[in-house]
C-alpha cells in the first residue's frame, strides 16, 4: 500500500506522452522507451554482472535486419518474424558469449568490441543480404487485431506494454537468488566459486538474458523507424546505450530509464536548438561523472537521504 502512490505516478509518467497534442513528442517517447529496453538489457552486464561490452548494439542491430528481412525478402509474417528474430539473435549472444568470456575485465571489453565490428564490416559489404549503405527498407507495421500500429500513439502504446513486461521481469530476475549470486560474482568471483557457485555459466545467463532483451529492443526498432542500416551496429550506438547506463546509475533499475531519457532528450529536442548537441552531451556526462559518479538515480537517493538526515539533526 505505501508503495501504491509511486507505482501510480510511474503508470501516470509512462502513458504521459500518449497523450501529448504533438506526435513529435510521442515519438521521442517512443524512443525512449525502446533506447529504455536496450540500456536495461546492457545494465545486466555492466551494472549486476560487472562485466563492460561495447558491443550490444550487434543484438538490436541484428535482431532489427532480421526482422525486415524475414518480413520484407522471406515473405514471413510479423508474429514469426519477430519471433524468429529474437530467437536467432539470443542464440547468436551465446555463441558471442561462449567467446566473449574467455576472458573479463579489458580482454572482455576487447572481444565484444571485436565481434561488434565484425557484423558492422559484414552489414556494410554483404549488400545482397543487408543492403550495404542503403539498408534494408519496406516494412510496414502490422495491424494486430484491427489496431492500426502505424498511428504514432498506437504504437507508443505498444512499446510502453513491451517496457513494462520487460521491467517487471529483469526486476525480478535481478533480486532472484540468481541476480543476487550475480552480483556476488561481479564483487567476489572466488568467495562466489568456494560457495559452489559456477562463476561462468552465471555470467553466460546473464549474457544470453541481456541479448535477449537486446534483441527484443530490436525488434521494436525495426518497426518504428520501418528500415535498418549499417548504422545501427556502429560503435557509437554500443558506446551511445553504456553511456545511459553509466550516466542514469549502473546496478539500479530505474538508472537505465533515467539515462535513456537524458541522451534521448538531448539528441532530439535540444538537438534542435544547439547546434553541437553532441558537445553538449559530452558535458552532460562529464559533469555527472564529477558531481555524482555514482550516477543519477544514486546520487540523487544520496542527496535525499542526507537531508532526511540534516533534517532530522
Amino acid at each position: 500500500m505505501k508503495r501504491a502512490p509511486l507505482i501510480v505516478a510511474c503508470v501516470l509518467l509512462l502513458l504521459a506522452p500518449a497523450f501529448s497534442t504533438s506526435d513529435f513528442y510521442v515519438n521521442v517517447g517512443t524512443q525512449i522507451l525502446i533506447a529504455a529496453i536496450f540500456a536495461l538489457s546492457l545494465n545486466l552486464l555492466v551494472g549486476y554482472g560487472g562485466l563492460i561490452s561495447l558491443g550490444h548494439a550487434a543484438y538490436l542491430g541484428v535482431s532489427a535486419y532480421l526482422t525486415v528481412w524475414l518480413v520484407t525478402r522471406a515473405g514471413l509474417s510479423h508474429l514469426p518474424a519477430a519471433a524468429c528474430a529474437v530467437a536467432l539473435t539470443t542464440a547468436m549472444s551465446a555463441v558471442f558469449g561462449l567467446l566473449s568470456l574467455r576472458a573479463t575485465g579489458l580482454g572482455f571489453l576487447m572481444i565484444t568490441l571485436a565481434l561488434g565490428q565484425i557484423l558492422w564490416g559484414l552489414a556494410y559489404r554483404w549488400v545482397a543480404v543487408t543492403g550495404g549503405d542503403n539498408g534494408l527498407s519496406g516494412l510496414r507495421r502490422p495491424h494486430p487485431f484491427g489496431i492500426d500500429l502505424s498511428s504514432p500513439r498506437a504504437f507508443y502504446f505498444l512499446a510502453a506494454v513491451v517496457f513494462a513486461c520487460a521491467f517487471i521481469l529483469i526486476a525480478v530476475l535481478v533480486r532472484s537468488t540468481f541476480g543476487a549470486g550475480l552480483q556476488g560474482v561481479r564483487d567476489q568471483p572466488r568467495r562466489m566459486q568456494a560457495l559452489g557457485w559456477h562463476v561462468w555459466v552465471v555470467r553466460l545467463v546473464a549474457f544470453v538474458a541481456a541479448g535477449f532483451w537486446g534483441s527484443v529492443a530490436g525488434v521494436l526498432y525495426a518497426y518504428y523507424n520501418q528500415f535498418v542500416s549499417p548504422h545501427v551496429l556502429a560503435l557509437t550506438s554500443s558506446a551511445e546505450v553504456l553511456l545511459m547506463v553509466i550516466a542514469g546509475g549502473a546496478g539500479t533499475l530505474l538508472g537505465p530509464v533515467v539515462g535513456a531519457v537524458v541522451v534521448v532528450m538531448l539528441k532530439n529536442v535540444v538537438s534542435a536548438y544547439v547546434t553541437r548537441w553532441v558537445m553538449l552531451l559530452g558535458l552532460v556526462f562529464v559533469a555527472i561523472m564529477v558531481f555524482m559518479p555514482e550516477g543519477l538515480v544514486p546520487g540523487l537517493d544520496r542527496l535525499r537521504r542526507r537531508r532526511l538526515a540534516a533534517g532530522e539533526r
